[in-house]
């Protein structure tokens, strides 16, 4: 198994220093359930997505937090944005999910969730690491947590989806490819749109611990708009492998990407008169949804990369719509954290009550081509200091007018300078890419020099 770490999303610094083992599982439980534990009854629900060692890890989480005094709520298989709502509908003090997310079955990872469905607070993830390093006790015999398995947890959530959506809403007739990519959501998200009416065809729904999101799902879309041109359906909906991440297909077999998704629920809203404030998009976010929201008079701000960022702008502004071009879609009106299934249906509602298809409603943002280039760097530089490398991207934005944008951007988790350019002309966009990529690697190399 690749002991590799990902999606710790609330438990950072210290702790991401380390790989996921079942030992560090088994201390990382105990360490929160020390944070967590208080007088009465503390519980902390754990949902996982499908691979292999999720057993494992839940098993080690399980018996930490115990040692803890904890008790624990255990769902099985269930969706990340699941795990928000039960920790909230069965009020535990946290929820946490053992998932990867988009990653492949060998690797695995963590997320928490608070009481209220969001993430970690700063000072609950620096308790936490802190416990992580003390050495482990054990409470007293008589004050171990106990563990209790949530049988009716798919079907809460199932109910939970149906009712992000009005009562009179159906989708009777309508034929729809869903890509379940061999996770989280393949026992609940075929009934929520199969309950609603619609002849759901099923394809990546039956995961064996080792195929989850392998050439399918979000971050795979080729098998879907393959099965929805065979089909003659009206659209697929692709979700990742824990359910937070949604990317559609239109009846043509063209993919539907986060961007175009969040503004066709936006500009759905928005004519309802049920827009408050803006929309939330990222540093990667397409220029043409930025054209699309000033166009509609819809305010617009970009976040960090990342759905953490965007939410914090979101709850700041306290808006309702945010995203990513991935299929982070965040609804925050219905649910505290994206979810795939409900952005889905949202999409779905928007496209009934204006009787358009799925092609015809993409059609409210138009993407601008986009170039990008990483450049490799051997060391950190602070780009937004470098006089050299901004006054490069000031010309290449001269260039472009208003009808384009330039980014300059550090990779997270890679020696990497990412450049981005956008516009709307294709042949001008990769020109002013190559240049300012070949340029702004010269002035690097010059000041590593």
């Amino acid at each position: 198994m690749n002991k590799k770490y990902f999606g710790t999303d609330g438990i950072r610094g210290k702790v991401g220093q380390y790989p996921i083992t079942p030992d560090f599982m088994l201390k990382l439980g105990w360490a929160a359930g020390k944070v967590f534990a208080r007088e009465g009854n503390s519980k902390i629900l754990i949902g996982k997505d499908t691979r292999i060692s999720g057993y494992m890890f839940e098993s080690a989480l399980e018996a930490g937090l115990s040692a803890a005094g904890v008790d624990v709520l255990l769902t099985g298989p269930m969706p990340t944005p699941a795990v928000a709502y039960l920790a909230r509908t069965f009020q535990a003090d946290a929820g946490i999910v053992i998932s990867a997310s988009h990653n492949a079955y060998g690797d695995n990872g963590i997320k928490f969730f608070s009481a209220q469905g969001t993430k970690l607070p700063d000072e609950i993830e620096h308790a936490i690491e802190a416990q992580m390093d003390m050495a482990m006790t054990t409470v007293d015999s008589s004050a171990l947590g106990k563990a209790k398995r949530i049988d009716d947890a798919p079907g809460r959530y199932i109910e939970f989806c149906k009712a992000s959506v009005p009562t009179d809403f159906n989708l009777r007739g309508m034929k729809i490819v869903l890509d379940c990519a061999n996770g989280a959501t393949y026992h609940v998200a075929p009934a929520v749109f199969s309950e609603l009416g619609a002849h759901v065809i099923e394809v990546a729904s039956s995961p064996d611990g080792i195929n989850i999101n392998e050439k399918c799902g979000a971050t795979n879309t080729t098998l879907l708009r393959k099965v929805v041109v065979a089909e003659q359906a009206d659209l697929g909906i692709a979700l990742d492998g824990d359910g937070d991440r949604v990317i559609m297909v239109d009846h043509l077999g063209e993919e539907v990407d986060g961007d175009e998704l969040l503004m066709i629920i936006a500009s759905h809203l928005k004519n309802k008169g049920e827009l408050p404030g803006g929309v939330v998009g990222t540093l990667m976010s397409n220029f043409g949804m930025e054209q699309a929201c000033k166009r509609l008079k819809i305010p617009f701000v970009r976040a960090n990369v990342g759905d953490r960022y965007v939410m914090e702008q979101l709850a700041s502004r306290d808006w309702y719509l945010g995203g990513e071009g991935s299929g982070h879609v965040i609804c925050r009106h219905l649910i505290s954290t994206g979810d795939g299934t409900i952005s889905a249906l949202q999409v779905l509602v928007a496209m009934s009550e204006a009787q358009n298809s799925l092609a015809q409603a993409k059609k409210v943002m138009q993407k601008l081509p986009q170039k990008m280039i990483n450049i490799k760097m051997t060391s950190k530089v602070n780009l937004d200091k470098n006089e050299a490398v901004q006054k490069l991207v000031a010309e290449a934005e001269q260039q472009l007018a208003d009808s384009g944008r330039v980014l300059l951007r550090p990779s997270g988790t890679e020696p990497l300078v990412r450049v981005m350019v956008e516009g709307e002309n294709s042949e001008q966009v990769h020109k002013i890419c190559q240049e300012l990529a070949k340029n702004v690697e010269t002035a690097l190399e010059l000041l590593v020099c």
